[in-house]
């Protein structure tokens, strides 16, 4: 007997598959609805009953908590009959580092509650780096991440070639360095006539002097400003920050597109695919947009436009208010500004939609025609699986593997995940090679491969789902290696070696024993490609991040009681480690970072390095 409470449910298949969660005020009365004669179900929840094998529940203390959980689980299983966030982008803000003395400028991804400002977010990401370019040149503004400079703190290459007022000389004023950051603060805020003003007489004066690739230079600055403040034209006087929510059905596919509106001005767009049937209602679309993009965000506006009223709006407000820290309200504009502001946002919307239907249908062409031509591949492989799904709801899942290291130094393995044509950034996995020592990128590549299948094997729901084909950057040796570990475990997946040409470019696959030119299907070659590439990087990137990291020790770090502040502190006291170790009780006790005992550890530890030098080690 199902109790009569608030919690989340979980319909699973025949598979033990979730296919729908969902939250109910009480239990008892929300599941067995599913249950009764299916005559007067909509289509979808017949469809879905149909395949419900069994289900599980969890009860919550309240409908709050319901909420919170059902977004996570819908967040962790993806499944099949829920209305799903397609879209894991995330897009670029402005930083101004104001909690610091002399406050920097900077792009990020990730807002956090540290005390900075954030302008955003922006769609063009190439603007934000030109407009922080031409901020930091024009206001000669601190570039580094040091906020301590002790004496003989020796200024870096950006002060040297003006590019830097030099704070850490001690020569910059605090105020002026403020009054700049104030300006820079204006323009985000869209007053940007003075900086355009400046600019334009830049560019006139070195077009005259022809100078034109100078001005060219300020001409694509300027560009960048109108860029970044064009989209706040819009002007909400009575409006702080707030998000316009739509929701759309075109031909075949429910969009989501959201407006930005920050300090009262609209600065930006962007537009969000989600699965959904064709029968679920659209407020049901942009509810569950709600709760599923606003869940992982640390700043949420003080108001969300919708065109029409949810049917959760309650419970949304609360949660959203909760993870806010104040007030948040979600509203249906009848009059004003903000109606204006919606209606202007619904016809923009309809010119939207028929570039979002064009652009569906042919990626559905290009996804049909790659479909196609995995599931050919996938037959002809060996290890192939008669039992496996031969139509993926989400597209053919292939894992791509690939070993980096240098001379055997810090070797490292990347795991990338497609479904179909696109990357699961959120499912890529990274692998610290333990057990292998020297070049061995065959020993290396099958420690990866076994860790990450037995991590699946013993239920981590990170490498709980399993792939379709693995693709291994290299050749039969690599495949071989592969295999060797999938039938130890006894795992039944295909495994295809991904080869390469003279100059580095993709030129075939290796399986059967054999390689087989990909000259002749240009799907398969681009997909390929693409696939080896994103591997390559994936795992280079993380190996040259550990190669950093090693070059960044210091022969100080093996003395107890030296960190990282007292290393740098050393450092920039005495210059180098040969004055270092030349130091006397009484010079290394002038840092004041160190203590008696850390000094006189330092002193032994000069000494033995000098011992070791005179025996020629």
């Amino acid at each position: 007997m199902l109790p009569d409470k608030p919690g989340v449910y979980l319909h699973k298949n025949k598979l033990g598959q979730v296919i729908y969660v969902g939250k109910a005020v009480s239990l008892k009365n929300r599941v067995r609805q599913y249950f009764q004669s299916p005559k007067n179900m909509e289509p979808k929840v017949r469809a879905m009953v149909s395949h419900i094998e069994e289900f599980e529940y969890i009860t919550t203390s309240t409908e709050m908590e319901a909420l919170i959980l059902e977004n996570n689980l819908i967040k962790k299983y993806m499944p099949q009959y829920n209305v799903l966030l397609r879209d894991d982008k995330t897009y670029p803000y402005i930083k101004i580092c104001t909690n610091e003395p002399f406050p920097r400028i900077l792009k990020t991804r990730r807002v956090m509650h540290d005390g900075c400002k954030y302008f955003g977010p922006y769609a063009d990401a190439s603007a934000v780096n030109q407009l922080i370019d031409l901020l930091n040149s024009i206001f000669a503004l601190k570039r580094c991440s040091a906020q301590k400079f002790p004496e003989g703190f020796k200024p870096c290459l950006n002060y040297h070639i003006n590019q830097c007022n030099g704070i850490c000389t001690g020569l910059a004023s605090k105020e002026e360095y403020r009054r700049a950051i104030d300006q820079v603060i204006e323009l985000l805020n869209g007053k940007d006539k003075k900086i355009l003003d400046y600019l334009n007489e830049k560019m006139m004066q070195e077009a005259e002097a022809m100078n034109f690739e100078k001005a060219a230079e300020y001409r694509d600055y300027i560009a960048a400003v109108h860029a970044i403040t064009e989209k706040q034209r819009v002007v909400l006087l009575t409006a702080g920050d707030m998000d316009v929510i739509l929701g759309v059905k075109g031909e075949s596919n429910a969009h989501v597109i959201l407006f930005f509106v920050r300090g009262g001005k609209l600065n930006g767009r962007e537009s969000y695919h989600l699965q959904a049937m064709e029968e679920d209602d659209i407020t049901e679309v942009v509810s569950a947009f709600v709760k599923q993009y606003y869940s992982d965000k640390t700043t949420i506006p003080k108001e969300i436009l919708v065109a029409n009223e949810l049917s959760d709006k309650r419970l949304l407000e609360e949660w959203l208010s909760g993870i806010r820290g104040k007030q948040v309200k979600i509203s249906v504009p009848q009059k004003g500004d903000k109606k204006a502001l919606l209606d202007m946002a619904k016809r923009d919307v309809i010119e939207m939609m028929k570039t979002l239907d064009e652009r569906a249908s042919l990626q559905r062409k290009k996804d049909a025609a790659l479909h196609s031509t995995l599931e050919s591949l996938i037959k002809r492989l060996p290890a192939n699986d008669e039992k496996r799904d031969v139509n993926p709801k989400d597209g053919w899942r292939v894992e791509a593997y690939d070993i980096s290291n240098t001379n055997g130094v810090d070797t490292v393995g990347g795991m990338v995940v497609f479904k179909g044509s696109k990357p699961q950034r959120k499912d890529y996995r990274r692998f610290k090679i333990r057990t292998v020592e020297g070049p061995n990128d065959f020993g290396s590549l099958q420690e990866v491969l076994y860790r990450r299948f037995n991590r699946g094997i013993q239920g981590d729901q990170r490498f709980s789902e399993m792939p379709d084909i693995i693709m291994i950057d290299g050749g039969k040796g690599q495949v071989s290696a592969a295999e060797q570990v999938l039938r130890a475990m006894k795992l039944n997946i295909p495994v295809a070696g991904m080869v390469k040409d003279n100059k580095h470019k993709t030129r075939g696959l290796i399986f059967q024993e054999e390689e087989h030119d990909l000259k002749d299907n240009p799907i398969l070659y681009r997909y390929v490609a693409a696939l080896q590439e994103e591997v390559h990087r994936f795992a280079v990137d993380y190996h040259r991040s550990l190669r950093k990291q090693s070059l960044q020790k210091s022969v100080l770090d093996s003395i107890e009681g030296i960190g990282e502040k007292r290393r740098n502190a050393l450092l920039a006291h005495f210059g180098s480690i040969d004055r270092i170790k030349a130091a006397t009780f009484e010079e290394l006790r002038q840092v004041t970072e160190l203590t008696g005992p850390v000094a006189e550890r330092v002193i032994e530890w000069a000494l033995k390095s000098e011992k070791k030098s005179d025996k020629g080690d």
